[in-house]
Parts: C-alpha cells; sequence; structure tokens
C-alpha cells in the first residue's frame, strides 16, 4: 500500500510539474507566435516600402517613357524584317502598319515598369535605391538622364554603322578565301535573275 500511494504521488507531482511546464510555456509560445506575426508584418511594410521606393526611382528616372521610346526604336528595326518574312503582296505594308498601329496601342510604360519592380527589388536594397533617387535628383543625375536618350540613340547608330561594316569586311574577306562559295553566290543569284523574268 505504502508502494502505491507513494507511486500515486509521484504521479501525482510529474504531473503538477508537466502542467507547470505547459502553462510557463504557453506564454513562450504565444509570444513568439505574436513575435513572427509582428516580424512577418514588419517585412511586408518593408517590402512595400521599398517596393515603393523602386516605382519612385523608375519615376523619376522616366522608365516609362524610355521604354516606349525603345520600343519605338525597335519597331524601326523589325518592320523591315516582318515586310520580307511575309509573302510578296499588296497586302503588307498595310497588314504591318496596322499590325504596329494596334501593338502601339496596347503597350504601356506602365506595364513594363510594373514588370520591372521585381528585377530591381532582386538587384538592389532598399538602401542602394535610396540613394540613386538621391542621385538622380541631383543635377548631374538630371543631365544624365536628360542626355541619356540621346547617347543610346547615337551610341546605337555608331555600333549599326560599326557593324555593317565589319559585316562587309568579314563577307568580302570570306568571299576571296573561298571562292567556290562565291561562285555559288553568283550561280544561285543568276538562277534567281531568270526565274524572276520568266513569266
Amino acid at each position: 500500500m505504502k508502494v502505491s500511494a507513494a507511486f500515486a504521488t509521484v504521479l501525482l507531482l510529474a504531473s503538477l510539474a508537466a502542467a507547470q511546464d505547459l502553462d510557463s510555456s504557453a506564454p513562450d509560445q504565444t509570444q513568439s507566435v505574436a513575435g513572427a506575426a509582428r516580424a512577418t508584418r514588419q517585412q511586408q511594410q518593408d517590402d512595400a516600402a521599398k517596393q515603393a521606393d523602386i516605382r519612385h526611382l523608375l519615376a523619376i528616372t522616366g522608365a516609362g517613357a524610355l521604354a516606349n521610346q525603345s520600343m519605338d526604336e525597335v519597331e524601326k528595326t523589325i518592320r523591315p524584317l516582318l515586310l520580307n518574312s511575309l509573302p510578296a503582296g499588296e497586302y503588307r505594308d498595310k497588314l504591318v502598319d496596322l499590325f504596329f498601329e494596334k501593338f502601339r496601342l496596347k503597350r504601356s510604360g506602365d506595364q513594363l515598369v510594373e514588370l520591372i519592380v521585381p528585377v530591381y527589388d532582386k538587384y538592389y536594397s532598399d538602401d542602394e535605391i535610396k540613394q540613386m533617387i538621391q542621385f538622380y535628383q541631383t543635377p548631374l543625375g538630371q543631365k544624365m538622364l536628360s542626355v541619356l536618350p540621346k547617347i543610346s540613340a547615337e551610341s546605337q547608330e555608331a555600333g549599326q554603322k560599326w557593324g555593317e561594316e565589319l559585316g562587309r569586311e568579314c563577307m568580302l574577306e570570306v568571299l576571296v578565301e573561298h571562292p567556290e562559295l562565291r561562285q555559288a553566290m553568283q550561280d544561285a543569284k543568276r538562277s534567281q535573275t531568270l526565274q524572276q523574268q520568266t513569266p
């Protein structure tokens, strides 16, 4: 009997100790859940603030307008390629004109900005974004923004001319080094001319 009473007493004490442990750990668990919720809310606020900073930076730099300008330049490059990819006919010019008209109506610099926000978020910290905002608000930053489209256009034009000259030079060298290819090209050109002349 004494053994059972002693055993019951030990069980009772162990149960009380376990209950006290549960009671004392409950606030810790509640605190850790509340702390995690606060941390999550703070992270969401930080993320929202960073995204707002990125949008502000993109607005200052005129990213939407630059995107539209870039798309206009791409159109100039793509238009002849698109025309040449379609079968010959009077319809081609009108089709391509209507295509680009529709494309211009649907495109939006703001949509592109929204696509760019996660990219900036990935590669820049919020502090770096804020530093860029500060820079672009300086006179030098403003000048950089105002001349950037001209620099880009002139650089692209210079690169295009250089590429054309380099391409012509390389093609001439290949044709001189491989007269059999030069002859094959001339034969193909003659054959094409004959086909076009034959009704």
